[in-house]
């Protein structure tokens, strides 16, 4: 699987960085995309999409879905316990440092749906706050970083010592395809 996904990463780098002949402004329409998360131990992946950009181009609307993995004991064995977060979060951009770099901001609310296996809440509404930096090869596709935090307190009421799970430190890489106005 990890082969599979950095095969296909690099084919799409490659291929956009063909038509890379010479840099221009990001395409600020719609774009959509792919990342894989760390929500403070919870390992994530999921999709984003980006509004169209607004206020001449310093800042749009992002929403996510992630299918995340908290790890557990459960009947002395450790198991992955599936569950889902949503996010909306308004977008302000930084400017570029160098050519092709763009760098971000990025706050809003989560809901995440926790698995009934660790935790006795069906729902959660929380925020988080990142920071982000966007790598350009061409204006139509990103790649991403970003680091941040989220505030759930989220426990696992259901498991001994009840631990954290979505609280802490977040860190994402992805990509997105951007298209124009």
């Amino acid at each position: 699987m990890k082969t599979t996904l950095f095969s296909l990463l690099m084919l799409l780098y490659f291929g956009f960085s063909v038509f890379a002949q010479e840099q221009k402004k990001p395409n600020s329409g719609l774009g959509i995309g792919f990342q894989v998360n760390q929500f403070q131990d919870d390992f994530a992946f999921g999709l984003n999409m980006t509004s169209p950009e607004i206020l001449n181009g310093n800042a749009a609307f992002r929403l996510k879905a992630n299918q995340v993995y908290f790890e557990h004991l459960l009947d002395g064995e450790y198991v992955w316990s599936g569950y889902q977060n949503v996010s909306l979060g308004f977008v302000g951009f930084g400017g570029e440092v160098g050519q092709g770099i763009r760098l971000y901001g990025e706050g809003g609310l989560v809901g995440i749906f926790p698995s009934d296996r660790f935790s006795s809440e069906s729902f959660r509404m929380i925020s988080y706050g990142t920071f982000g930096f966007e790598f350009f090869p061409t204006p139509a596709f990103n790649y991403f970083l970003e680091l941040g935090v989220m505030t759930s307190g989220a426990r696992a009421d259901k498991i001994a010592g009840s631990p954290f799970y979505s609280n802490g430190f977040v860190a994402s890489v992805g990509f997105r395809i951007n298209l124009k106005d």
